[in-house]
């Protein structure tokens, strides 16, 4: 009976002296995760992999075309000054487009167009009226009427982003239809116009300047 009592004592004793080695064992597995677990929540973000990178067009945050390289580089008629104007004051500090602003300001339409929000003006350059006979260019800044419908003709109310070209139907604040077609930096306007600097941004609209102008239908 006093063998039994032994060895009961001794294995009490044994696994009261097992019992830190085994607390230490696991508190020290629970600190290595939490270490882990900490470092990962320290390391920093990975670039998002959304997929809005590499999408060209849909992402271009610039003017593209061959004719932005005629915008004046600074002043208020560069990219970065237009943008911090309202759209008809903006094209008229740019001079490539003295004559549409010439219209815009015979047809009463300053006002308008620079109290716009979010729209979209396709602005045709000077080399774009020049393409129209003079009798019949004088006769139309003559017409108020006729001109208003032409220039609002050329002005949808929402901006129309670069990827929005490729293949759209929208309507003009002249409530005419305006088609727009292409892909990569090449798009036309009606199948009659091209888009020769696109994506200028002012304060309240974006701006795709065209080579023709966009008659009345």
């Amino acid at each position: 009976m006093s063998t039994l009592r032994f060895r009961r004592t001794a294995l009490a004793i044994t696994a009261v002296a097992l019992l830190p080695i085994s607390l230490a064992a696991c508190s020290s597995g629970s600190d290595s995760k939490d270490k882990a677990s900490d470092a990962q929540s320290s390391a920093p973000a990975k670039p998002s992999q959304d997929g809005n990178a590499g999408d060209g067009m849909d992402t271009m945050a610039t003017p593209f075309g061959p004719a932005c390289s005629t915008v004046p580089k600074g002043g208020k008629g560069s990219f970065d000054g237009m943008a911090k104007d309202p759209v008809a004051t903006a094209a008229s500090h740019n001079p490539a487009l003295s004559t549409l602003v010439t219209a815009v300001k015979k047809a009463g339409l300053v006002d308008t167009l620079n109290s716009a929000k979010n729209i979209t003006v396709f602005a045709p350059t000077n080399d774009a009226f020049s393409k129209i006979p003079k009798a019949q260019l004088d006769k139309v800044l003559a017409d108020k009427a006729t001109l208003t419908k032409i220039l609002t003709g050329h002005v949808v109310g929402q901006k129309i982003a670069p990827k929005q070209l490729a293949n759209g139907s929208y309507q003009t604040l002249a409530k005419t239809k305006l088609t727009t077609s292409g892909s990569g930096e090449a798009y036309r306007v009606d199948d009659s116009a091209h888009v020769v600097c696109g994506n200028v941004q002012t304060s309240n609209a974006t701006v795709h300047i065209i080579d023709s102008v966009l008659m009345a239908k």
